[in-house]
């Protein structure tokens, strides 16, 4: 393992030698080797988990127990979190690159990425979607996660399938649904699919087009910033320009639950929303427990 002397272990820790000197005789850790000349050497492993327990906990005695525990420890939506918090993109990439050593892209995204962006979130009022203002770490962290599943998306690999989604993506940054309609296009494209992500924003009569080009199976209305008779002239449009069947199923709340069956409810996570649809366009039952529908009115 790599060693650094106690200058460098105490500036990582952003304390003074003297401080690190006092928890290495109060606690025993962090726990220094002694160099031929007699000079602490400090194994950076045990200081980067310092560290981040310490950015999590702010106690120092509960930060050194944590990190006797877990030594640098999993990439883990904390430590993701600790990172986005400071506002440092280098730490979050070697987070995210420490995950994707250990787990599946998918399970990044789901697990780490995602929670780590909404453990920063702030509740809203109940009345808006989101609050007027955010605080700096979470816009940091929006824009680091967009971009993120951005590049991830632009090295996804080919289609392997002919089946096709259209994804009408009716969110609005920095929403968390905006993020999580793009790890479903994400999770879609590493399966498989051909998935085309429009902006809800669409004049209904040039859909065709898009149809045309796709050929989907599947239309998946994603988010909640558009209108009941938005969604049901682009839906009829799409209806009538399709050249077969054409599933309409909606992520994250697009329509309001009414208790009908005319439109089925993806689950709100990514991963499992894209399971389903694959379920779906393999033949495969979509409905199971707690599936809920809801109903759209085409004008």
């Amino acid at each position: 393992m790599s060693a650094i002397r106690t200058n460098a272990a105490a500036a990582m820790l952003g304390v003074s030698p003297n401080t690190l000197r006092s928890w290495e005789q109060r606690f025993g850790y962090p726990s220094p080797r002694r160099t031929e000349g007699g000079h602490r050497q400090f194994e950076l492993q045990e200081i980067e988990a310092l560290r981040q327990a310490f950015e999590e906990t702010h106690n120092i005695s509960s930060a050194i127990s944590i990190a006797r525990e877990r030594g640098a420890g999993l990439a883990s939506p904390g430590r993701l979190h600790g990172a986005l918090a400071a506002l440092d993109h280098e730490r979050a990439d070697r987070l995210l690159e420490e995950s994707l050593a250990v787990r599946s892209l998918e399970r990044t995204v789901a697990t780490v990425l995602l929670a780590a962006v909404a453990s920063l979130r702030e509740e809203p009022p109940v009345e808006a979607a989101i609050p007027e203002g955010i605080s700096p770490e979470y816009g940091f962290a929006w824009r680091y996660a967009t971009g993120w599943l951005s590049a991830a998306l632009r090295v996804a690999p080919p289609a392997t399938s002919a089946e096709g989604v259209l994804i009408l993506d009716a969110t609005r940054p920095p929403e968390l649904d905006a993020l999580h309609a793009q790890a479903l296009e994400l999770y879609l494209r590493r399966g498989g699919l051909r998935v085309l992500t429009l902006p809800v924003q669409l004049e209904a009569t040039r859909v065709g087009h898009a149809l045309r080009a796709l050929e989907p199976r599947a239309l998946v209305l994603a988010g909640g910033h558009a209108s009941l008779d938005a969604l049901g002239r682009l839906v009829y449009a799409a209806r009538q320009s399709a050249g077969g069947p054409l599933a309409v199923l909606d992520y994250r709340g697009a329509l309001p639950n009414t208790g009908a069956s005319t439109v089925t409810r993806l689950d709100d996570e990514p991963m499992v929303a894209a399971g389903e649809l694959r379920e779906l366009l393999t033949g495969a039952p979509i409905a199971g427990p707690g599936r809920r529908a809801v109903e759209l009115v085409a004008s």
